[in-house]
């Protein structure tokens, strides 16, 4: 196995601070240690891969590198009796595409600990049409649940709802019955967003409405964020007594200007979204439930496929915000 040449996507840094991509041939034997060698049918491409690709140092601090936070695919070797050759299997989140070489190739090697056989219900392509995003998207759908927010408590928002953690947020809500707002700057985007369940889409200048004030009129019962900055601020602004919020994502800001008073005049919760670090516990909780009475039955139509050839031309468009739902990855050529 060791000799295997494999396709991947490498990144490579010829220049201090100068990047550049290609899909390229690695060996097996070039991979680092590990108990379980995966062949990978499928990946899915996140806003991380595309900063990973790019050589944001945030993400990845190593090269030739090969991005790809999601996997899915079949055991090839395992030195654990846990998982046999043959079992179908994926992995997101840990350092996987990061600085260990991800899903945008053919193999990964990776620990034992950071694999989770595929739940029954679910295909390798289903699960990396949900990935990191749709693993997110549901542990943000837990929390809230979890806070005692429930269906007839009120508006649910989601924010960045056109993205993957949006998008699948949108579709895990409304399955369970809540009303879901759907906020997004790209307008031409409502039947979409309707299709997967929002029973109202508004625009960012509307979610931001007022939102120089120190409180906003009370209006979400809960909300899932993916967007940061002022967006976030704006939410907890306008978040009624005692709801919650989830903040999952910074592609609008990383920083938070808000202040106190959502929090100490109306009890407002901020909860945190890790899919990275998360236990195994939780996540297989999480996984079980995708693949049974989280089901969506819209899972296929969030998706459009590419191979690793066509990867540069979606990890432009993602950058430029032009993507939509979610995109995954074909590694069978």
């Amino acid at each position: 196995m060791e000799d295997t040449v494999f396709k991947a996507m490498i990144v490579e840094e010829p220049h201090k601070g100068a990047f550049s991509r290609r899909i390229g041939e690695r060996r097996v034997g070039d991979l680092p240690p590990g108990e379980v060698l995966i062949r990978v049918h499928y990946s899915s491409l996140n806003y991380k891969d595309a900063l990973s690709a790019t050589g944001h140092p945030g993400v990845s601090r190593i090269f030739p590198h090969t991005p790809g936070v999601d996997a899915a695919g079949e055991v090839a070797a395992s030195a654990t009796d846990a998982l046999a050759p043959g079992d179908r299997v994926l992995v997101t989140g840990y350092d996987l595409g990061m600085n260990t070489p991800g899903g945008f190739g053919q193999y990964i090697r990776v620990p034992a600990a950071w694999v989770l056989k595929l739940p029954p219900g679910l295909s390798l392509r289903e699960s990396m049409i949900l990935g990191t995003a749709g693993f997110t998207a549901a542990l943000s759908v837990l929390r809230l649940m979890e806070a005692g927010v429930r269906p007839g408590s009120g508006d649910i928002l989601v924010s960045g709802a056109t993205g993957g953690v949006g998008s699948i947020a949108v579709g895990l809500l409304a399955k369970a019955s809540y009303r879901v707002v759907a906020a997004s700057g790209k307008e031409h985007e409502g039947e979409f967003l309707r299709s997967l369940g929002a029973a109202e889409v508004i625009g960012r200048d509307e979610l931001l409405l007022g939102s120089e004030r120190p409180l906003m009129k009370e209006r979400w019962a809960g909300a899932v964020d993916v967007v940061g900055g002022t967006t976030l601020a704006a939410i907890l602004k306008g978040t009624r007594y005692g709801g919650t919020v989830t903040c999952c994502g910074l592609v609008g800001s990383s920083e938070l200007p808000v202040n106190v008073f959502p929090f100490i005049l109306r009890g407002v919760s901020l909860v945190g979204i890790d899919s990275v670090q998360c236990p195994m516990a939780p996540r297989v909780t999480v996984w079980n439930r995708l693949a049974d009475d989280w089901k969506l039955p819209s899972l296929a139509g969030m998706a459009t496929e590419c191979g690793l050839h066509e990867l540069e031309q979606k990890i432009q468009t993602m950058l430029h915000g032009g993507l939509r739902g979610r995109t995954i990855v074909n590694l069978s050529e």
